[in-house]
């Protein structure tokens, strides 16, 4: 039944948080469309989209904090009360001030109503944050990677959805029934967060974390699972190079397409993520999510440094497809190693951490990478020489600069993930994979709630035995027979229930049942 009760709760909450993804990115996505169609300001949506990154990159470690101090459900209410708030403030601020104000990019209006939105969708990342804690909490050890296939399932439709409506929407609506969809959206999932159950116990307050931005705390976390820093860094070095596709992917796709094809062109690649995610769902990550790992980086670099060889059109659409299927694989390979490695009461400082460095290195590439294409690369390509020495491998054509960038991209992802496998924190970090106590939050959770209700039976019947010795039941913290006790002959343990029957399974002790007296505590 407890099992039953976890898996229909991470369904819901899986739900909740598809519901909510797509209602925040499906409006900051119209957001950049809109200001873009109207003031045609490349400058502006770039401001946009970095400041999104950036922001993201700066709260996600306190975000982090708030997740391992409060309960997850208590935790996601709060991501939607607040971003529903938030949409609802820039909707009045749309009532209230013609639309010429608001795409002042002079004036304060404009930053006012941009930020007011950001905000609301920069706190998601608490949502997903929670939510990669909730696969802990919810989800039994050995299925834990189908269940992060899931998650990468869920984000992939939310971007599907997102690249395909936002547009639409600006399109055929405007920014004003935008707006209204999004908060309607996201107060419905407010309404379906409260009827959702999450089986949790209240998280026990860290004395060493009293601030909101527990960094000492969350590197100690990751201190204690030796390699798991490495796996960050290369995490965080594979965004950077991340950042080179997400500055060139646009530009080179309009050369191929006019900007209505692109869309669906897009839309399409991105259920590459669907599938990815879908059959992590189905098969998991094997026994060494490391190595899934690296091997899947390795496929992306080679793949990366392939689909541009040629100005042709298929041979570009395949390969984003077939790089997206490979995104969800590496984000569950991570979530997994961090949800079996690191303590249960601190994932969420851990994630984010992660969240904060990975998030905070693609935009860098791309602020970087933008300027060294237009300038640098991009001419070279166009004139005689740089045609004559790379013309024989990337053709001839508009975009060639673009493809010689990500053809080194492509290939140092290659070089850095099999260099990986010969690091000490590889062999590490894969050994403390596999030799890693379970854990079980649930049953942690159930134990502590178990031992108060003892506690509670046994002052019950100290009273009790002052009324009547000769009546009094078996103490509840009398030693089960061959179990330890300490000086004071009361079990070590300090509880009556096993951690397997606490997460419902057979008792571990002999089997029977135990003696009526202890049976005050039920």
């Amino acid at each position: 039944m407890e099992r039953t009760a976890a898996q229909r709760a991470f369904a819901n909450v899986l739900v909740n948080t598809l519901i909510a993804n797509v209602t925040t990115s499906f409006l900051w996505f119209a957001l950049t469309f809109w200001v873009y169609i109207e003031t045609r300001s490349v400058l502006a949506t770039g401001i946009i989209g970095g400041a999104y990154m950036l922001f993201i990159a700066f709260f996600a470690m306190i975000f982090g904090t708030i997740v391992d101090r409060h309960r997850k459900h208590a935790v996601m209410l709060m991501s939607s009360v607040v971003s529903a708030a938030a949409f609802l403030v820039a909707g009045v601020l749309y009532v209230w001030q013609p639309e010429s104000a608001l795409l002042d990019l002079g004036g304060p209006w404009f930053w006012i109503f941009s930020i007011v939105i950001l905000f609301g969708g920069v706190i998601e990342q608490l949502r997903n944050i929670a939510l990669s804690t909730t696969v802990t909490l919810l989800v039994p050890e050995e299925r834990r990677a189908n269940a992060n296939g899931l998650v990468g399932t869920v984000q992939g439709l939310a971007f599907l959805v997102t690249s395909v409506f936002s547009g639409l929407s600006i399109g055929f609506l405007g920014m004003g029934w935008t707006l209204g969809i999004a908060i309607a959206a996201m107060v419905l999932t407010l309404v379906h967060l409260l009827f959702i159950r999450i089986p949790e116990g209240a998280p026990t307050p860290d004395p060493d974390a009293p601030s909101a931005l527990d960094f000492r705390g969350s590197v100690a976390a990751i201190k204690l699972a030796p390699g798991l820093f490495a796996l960050i860094v290369f995490s965080t070095f594979n965004n950077l190079i991340g950042g080179v596709y997400m500055a060139l992917m646009d530009p080179y796709g309009l050369t191929l397409f006019d900007a209505q094809m692109w869309g669906f062109a897009l839309a399409f690649s991105s259920t590459g993520f669907i599938i990815g995610g879908a059959l992590v769902a189905k098969f998991g990550l094997g026994a060494k999510p490391m190595r899934t790992l690296l091997l899947v980086v390795i496929v992306m670099g080679l793949l990366g440094s392939l689909f541009m060889l040629r100005e042709w059109w298929p041979l570009y659409v395949l390969g984003m497809w077939v790089y997206m299927a490979l995104v969800p694989p590496a984000e569950a390979a991570e979530q997994t190693i961090i949800q079996k490695v690191v303590r249960f009461d601190r994932q969420g400082r851990v994630f984010g951490v992660a969240a904060a460095m990975e998030a905070a290195a693609a935009p860098i590439t791309a602020f970087l990478i933008a300027p060294i294409a237009e300038f640098l690369v991009i001419p070279y390509m166009d004139s005689s020489a740089g045609q004559r020495q790379w013309g024989w491998l990337l053709g001839e054509g508009d975009a060639r600069g673009i493809a010689l960038i990500c053809l080194f991209a492509g290939l140092i992802m290659v070089v850095v993930g099999g260099l990986a496998f010969l690091t000490k924190s590889y062999r590490r970090l894969t050994d403390l994979y596999a030799d890693a106590p379970a854990q079980n939050p649930q049953a942690d959770a159930g134990e502590q709630a178990d031992a108060g209700d003892q506690a509670d039976a046994g002052e019950q019947a100290e009273v009790g035995e002052r009324a009547d010795v000769a009546t009094a039941a078996v103490p509840v913290n009398a030693a089960l027979p061959g179990e330890a006790t300490d000086a004071r002959g009361t079990a070590s343990s300090g509880a009556f229930v096993d951690p397997v029957s606490a997460r419902g399974g057979r008792a571990s002790a002999d089997d029977s049942a135990p003696p009526d007296g202890d049976r005050v505590r039920d």
